[in-house]
């Protein structure tokens, strides 16, 4: 029976169907995270707490147990545990992206200049730390321009300044939400040109070096700030097919750049006119729920797809389903405690509507972007066309009433 060792950081979504993946295929799970979960008591001492951040001290811990538990992988479930499992793939032994590589991915600042040495498209920027004062900046920037964090992911912290003026309040923001984090790369802020256009997400797998693309996103509803909230996926994409596959020839030249080469990788691009940007790379899967979208072969979920690879185990037929799927990250608009979700009913029965998911529960504080790095739950709909997919998703949306306390 392989064995493998889960990264699960202490907020994530995904714990959940990971773990049905891995109970699938019959794998004997450790987990690994920085808190005692809810099913410790049921992991018969599989279980290691570690620090994700302390990646020294972490790595002695995993090295340890597996002198006595062999590892045939080591897994990050989400963004926080990457650079520990390349850094522990490499000690044991283990199929890993470079470690090297995966502190470049995440990055902003670092992955801008690969992608650029690369000769791909992304846009200007500057590095700036979160004790400048804006008005000083030895290079101004153009306008619209982007600040973001270096390395916070969900949007958090990501803020358009269409003007001069309006830059300092923006700037002060930004590095507020960046002061309230820890990590290294959390004291300075990227301040980018803003590149119009729609954006699209890429799903792939890497496997030994090869990136197969497993899933273009489409996502209709414009970002262009003042902050950058995601809502709607789609897939499949309705881009024409030169365009997708010169969508995954860049993603997979963006993917060479950084040095990654092994497991899962999601991608952000836009596209302007004729031109395509390369945002982000980063080496994990899609992020909350929305890997529930999608189904490969007989119902294969893409965890299963993930943990297949990294243990060695033969990887089945896996074309993605027939069909569309989409999914609606569903907003917090406002501040405050939530009171309730209303409708839920009703926007379960709108056709194509599979699965309505709640994952702030009454009581909870919500907090919007670009402060906040949750959503209030997730909406599913699965169809035949991508369009009825998308109608159904905000069809069933506007069933919703969230009532919030102020």
């Amino acid at each position: 029976m392989a064995r493998v060792l889960l990264l699960i950081p202490s907020r994530t979504y995904r714990t959940h169907d990971f773990m049905e993946a891995a109970r699938a295929l019959s794998i004997d799970v450790v987990v690994a995270s920085p808190h005692r979960p809810a099913l410790a008591p049921l992991m018969d001492g599989r279980h290691l707490r570690l620090d994700f951040e302390k990646i020294d001290a972490s790595l002695d811990s995993i090295v340890s147990f597996a002198s006595e538990h062999p590892l045939d992988a080591v897994v990050a479930v989400d963004d926080g545990g990457t650079h520990l499992a390349s850094a522990a793939g490499e000690a044991l032994g283990l199929p890993h992206n470079p470690v090297a590589a995966v502190e470049v991915a995440s990055n902003k600042a670092l992955a801008r200049a690969a992608f650029r040495r690369a000769g791909l498209r992304t846009p200007a920027f500057q590095v700036v730390s979160i004790d400048t004062d804006p008005m000083t900046l030895a290079s101004q920037p153009s306008y619209p321009c982007v600040v973001k964090p270096l390395d916070l992911s969900g949007s958090q912290g990501v803020i358009r300044v269409d003007d001069e003026a309006s830059l300092p309040a923006v700037f002060e923001r930004a590095a507020a939400i960046v002061r309230s984090c820890t990590g290294d790369a959390r004291s300075h802020l990227l301040i980018e040109d803003f590149i119009p256009g729609r954006e699209v997400a890429v799903e792939g797998l890497l496997r030994g070096g090869r990136l197969e693309v497993l899933a273009i996103f489409d996502k209709p509803d414009p970002l262009d700030g003042p902050f950058f909230e995601e809502t709607i996926y789609v897939t499949p994409s309705r881009l024409e097919g030169e365009l997708q596959r010169s969508i995954e020839q860049t993603t997979a030249s963006a993917t060479a750049a950084l040095g990654l080469v092994e497991g899962p990788i999601h991608a952000e691009l836009r596209l302007s006119d004729s031109e395509m940007t390369v945002l982000e790379v980063a080496p994990r899967s899609i992020g909350g729920l929305c890997a529930r979208t999608l189904r490969f072969g007989a119902g294969t979920s893409l965890e299963e797809l993930i943990l297949r690879h990294a243990a060695g185990l033969r990887m089945p037929e896996h074309q993605l389903e027939a069909g569309a799927a989409g999914v609606m990250m569903l907003p917090i608009r406002k501040a405050g405690i939530l009171e309730a979700v209303n409708g839920r009913e009703a926007a379960r029965r709108v056709p194509e509507i599979e699965d309505l998911v709640l994952t702030i529960a009454p009581g909870e504080r919500l907090v919007p972007l670009p402060e906040g790095d949750r959503y209030l739950g997730f909406l599913f709909a699965r169809g035949r066309e991508p369009s009825t997919v998308e109608a159904a998703l905000r069809d069933a949306y506007s069933r919703l009433s969230v009532v919030i306390d102020d």
